[in-house]
């Protein structure tokens, strides 16, 4: 959906984050998995709740949502969006058609494919309707937002599925319920996660070790010190090692409130 990211050729100082810096993403086709989840699960009765970011995520899920039911497939199935942010953050993505790839039409067609659950009542009510669905909700990682009221009520039903779409930093409730969490702690009650819980990595907005070095290797000249931030300590490692022997660059992982004079 998004042009790819602008070309740097030379900087005094660069700062590039690591999340996969570890590792590649998963090459599998993301309609394709997430058809197959979708229809495993609503065909045993159960509902698919999709904890996504409210400004990106949740809008690359619709277009993929649409581009299925445009080519026959999820069909009979209710897509809902339950996010106001979302909602805001979809109309934005298609007033400006210059920041992205799809023509105005596809951008349309992809942000109206759901049912947007606009009050507070309406969500409740999503909770008890028994009839298999898709639910995309905010927050991504579970930590907070109208999902938590849906994750409340469909983890403990081994029908339904819970489905993350991309990373989960350690210590959210994504990143327990992808480990394996049988309980989660949700306003104060621990409440049993019986729904299978999956996870489609290849839909995150962060780079991969091979895209970021990629991207790296589109400069003229090393910058005097490459930082390498916002990832696990494994993942930044890793790649702070790579840049350094296969660019030959000074890099470093700075340690938290570490101080750098530049010079």
């Amino acid at each position: 959906m998004l042009p790819d990211p602008s070309v740097m050729q030379e900087a005094d100082y660069l700062v590039v984050e690591s999340t996969y810096g570890n590792r590649r993403h998963d090459r599998t086709d993301p309609q394709a998995a997430l058809a197959e989840i979708i229809e495993l699960t609503t065909g045993r009765g159960g509902t698919v709740i999709i904890p996504a970011f409210a400004v990106g995520r949740a809008q690359t899920l619709l277009y993929h949502l649409e581009r299925l039911k445009a080519s026959g497939r999820l069909t009979n199935v209710p897509i809902f969006l339950n996010s106001p942010m979302a909602f805001d953050a979809s109309d934005i993505l298609c007033r400006h058609m210059e920041d992205q790839k799809l023509s105005e039409a596809a951008c349309k067609r992809a942000c109206g494919v759901a049912r947007y659950v606009r009050d507070v009542e309406e969500s409740k009510a999503l909770n008890e309707n028994p009839m298999p669905k898709v639910i995309v909700s905010a927050s991504g990682m579970a930590t907070g937002g109208r999902v938590l009221h849906h994750l409340k009520r469909f983890a403990p039903d081994p029908r339904s599925t819970i489905l993350f779409a991309g990373f989960q930093a350690a210590g959210t409730r994504g990143a327990a319920m992808v480990a394996g969490a049988e309980t989660i702690k949700i306003h104060g009650e621990y409440i049993p996660v019986h729904a299978e819980v999956k996870n489609l990595p290849m839909l995150s907005a962060h780079a991969d070790a091979e895209e970021i070095l990629r991207w790296l290797r589109n400069f003229r000249r090393p910058p005097r010190m490459t930082f390498i931030t916002h990832g696990e300590p494994t993942a930044s490692d890793v790649l702070r090692r790579r840049i350094q022997d296969e660019l030959g660059w000074r890099a470093t992982v700075p340690e938290h409130l570490e101080k750098t004079d530049l010079q």
